[in-house]
């Protein structure tokens, strides 16, 4: 019996050994010993898929080499987000620095800056979705396009962007050796494609001891880091660049702009007084008069004359009537705007024009981006003639009419400078008497235009050449508050009538006087030299392109030489 135990025990222990050999080399082999197992590569069902940084897109693109077209919600979302499409007219619009193109489904012809030209592909609309040929999208945008003759798989890239190439590490003496990629980062997961040595892939990201690499072909998945070694980093080329917009009559220093306010007739320029550092005038010549965007013109030849006589620029206002829906209307299509941009164009030529001043208010909400688009069509037509644009807009509020739909950031890109209307703080039926346009209300505004990125060489600061006389009644033990707008001179021909001494305001920064009349107590901010001079001084402050006043008409005869002397002051 105690032989037969002594047989079993180096058998029990050979079992264990062998167990244990088995167990470690599944381990083994789970663990260190990389898959074999192959599987084709393919985009997912996508028939046509463009690529833009390692990244298939959603949209497959159509046809191919010359033929080929791009979806134009990938062209929106990656190139160029205002690029529009109009359903009513079947139509995309593309607006450059210097160039509006127009394309319409199923036509060879196109429309550059409206002229036309040819295409050998058209705007094609297929099961609800856009294409857009690439020979003008290559000739308007910095993008550079691969298509693989392997796979029709499309490589998207923009001017600037870097593209990292590896090459696939090389085995002397095994030349038929291949290099596997991956579909997931693990010597486990399956094969995609077997690389050969020496063969070039692109690198977007690394994971731990991975690279994330896309070949040629499109197909994209991953190699072992020592695998590949680092071949060069290529920089896509930027084109030609556009040259820098340069206007027929430039204004040399800061703009100090008035605006001529026109309603029926112009003024007799005989009996237009010097106006000493004044360089640009905008008389409110043109309105909108229909939602067809058909304009009423009070342009005067003879005004221009007189200007240009005196070297000042013409800036003529173009306005939109401050009536929302005939807005709308003319904002609504490509072929209302550029009805309205036309007309512009042959008014500005007629007359020997050097710019023109948008002045659109009182807009709903929702024509926010119509607008935006409308001055980015307009301004390139502008600027292939040499004129200048600019765009009247409020300080920013709450308000949805008044204020909130200025995309100022989107037509800052466009125009050539801004006008803030700081004015009108409080306005003629406010229910609280107050200024104008305190000081401190003004560089509020002028700051949080700044903070939206308003770059401060395209900013112009509009200051108002007006005050408000307003009268408090107390009725019923209840205050009524009225008020009128008045001339500068006004408050001044108050004080000596009434022997009344004006009180510095320090909240406001400007001169105040009050007093009782009729049982009723009047108040007025005045707009005097010192609150010009502070207004110019927030101009240098925060070196901005210059000043607008509104309106000549209504100054102080030395208001011209407060601004002037402040303006060319160094600070």
């Amino acid at each position: 019996m105690r032989r037969g135990k002594k047989r079993r025990k180096p058998l029990l222990l050979m079992t264990i050994a062998v167990m244990c050999g088995m167990v470690f080399g599944l381990y083994y082999w789970s663990v260190y010993v990389p898959s074999s197992k192959h599987e084709e590569p393919g985009f997912e069902g996508n028939p046509k898929p463009v690529f833009y940084q390692g990244t298939m897109l959603n949209d497959p693109a159509i046809g191919s080499k010359e033929s080929l077209k791009l979806p134009l919600d990938i062209v929106k979302e990656h190139i160029d987000p205002s690029l529009i499409y109009e359903e009513s007219s079947e139509s995309t619009i593309i607006t450059t620095k210097d160039k509006v193109v127009r394309l319409r489904t199923s036509e060879l012809t196109g429309m550059m800056n409206e002229k036309p030209f040819k295409l050998r592909f058209p705007l094609e609309k297929k099961d609800d979705k856009v294409y857009l040929p690439i020979d003008p999208l290559k000739d308007l945008y910095e993008i550079e396009l691969r298509e693989s003759e392997e796979t029709g798989a499309v490589l998207m890239f923009k001017a600037g962007d870097t593209v990292r190439w590896y090459q696939a590490v090389s085995y002397p003496g095994k030349p038929d050796r291949t290099i596997p990629m991956r579909r997931d980062p693990s010597i486990k997961a399956i094969i995609l494609a077997d690389v050969k040595q020496g063969e070039k892939v692109m690198v977007w990201d690394e994971h731990e001891q991975w690279l994330r690499v896309q070949l040629t072909s499109g197909y994209m998945g991953y190699i072992r880091k020592e695998q590949l070694v680092a071949d060069q980093e290529e920089t896509i080329p930027q084109k030609k660049p556009v040259a820098e917009f340069v206007p027929k009559q430039p204004v040399s220093g800061k703009v100090n702009l008035t605006w001529e306010h026109v309603v029926t007739k112009n003024p007799d320029t005989s009996s237009i007084p010097p106006m000493p550092g004044v360089n640009v005038v905008s008389p409110t010549w043109f309105h909108l008069e229909d939602g067809e965007g058909n304009l009423n013109n009070l342009a005067d030849p003879a005004y221009v004359k007189w200007a240009h006589e005196r070297g000042y620029r013409v800036w003529a206002l173009f306005s939109n009537g401050f009536d929302p829906k005939r807005t709308t209307d003319a904002l609504s299509t490509y072929d209302k705007r550029m009805t309205m941009i036309k007309q512009l164009l042959a008014f500005t030529q007629m007359y020997s024009l050097d710019g023109i001043n948008i002045d659109f208010e009182n807009v709903y909400l929702k024509d926010k981006q119509n607008l935006v688009q409308f001055v980015r069509e307009m301004t390139p037509l502008m600027h292939e003639q040499g004129l200048i644009v600019s765009i009247d807009v409020t300080p920013i509020s709450s308000s949805e009419t008044w204020s909130l739909f200025y995309d100022r950031k989107a037509l800052v890109e466009s125009v050539d400078y801004m006008m803030l209307m700081a004015y009108d703080e409080h306005w003629a039926s406010s229910p609280k008497a107050g200024s104008v346009a305190s000081l401190p209300w003004v560089e509020q505004s002028i700051v949080a235009l700044l903070e939206e990125d308003i770059p401060p060489s395209k900013l112009i600061l509009g200051i108002p050449f007006y005050t408000r006389e307003w009268t408090e009644e107390v009725k019923d033990g209840k205050t009524n508050v009225s008020s009128r707008a008045v001339f500068m001179d006004r408050p001044q021909r108050i004080i000596k009538e009434k022997n009344l001494t004006p009180v510095f305001s320090a909240e406001t920064g400007q001169n105040y006087i009050e007093y009782e009349e009729d049982g009723k107590r009047k108040k007025i901010w005045i707009e005097d030299e010192t609150s010009v001079k502070a207004r110019i001084a927030l101009v240098n402050k925060y070196h901005l392109a210059g000043v607008a006043s509104w309106r000549r008409g209504f100054e102080n005869p030395q208001a011209w030489n407060w601004i002037h002397s402040t303006l060319e002051s160094k600070q």
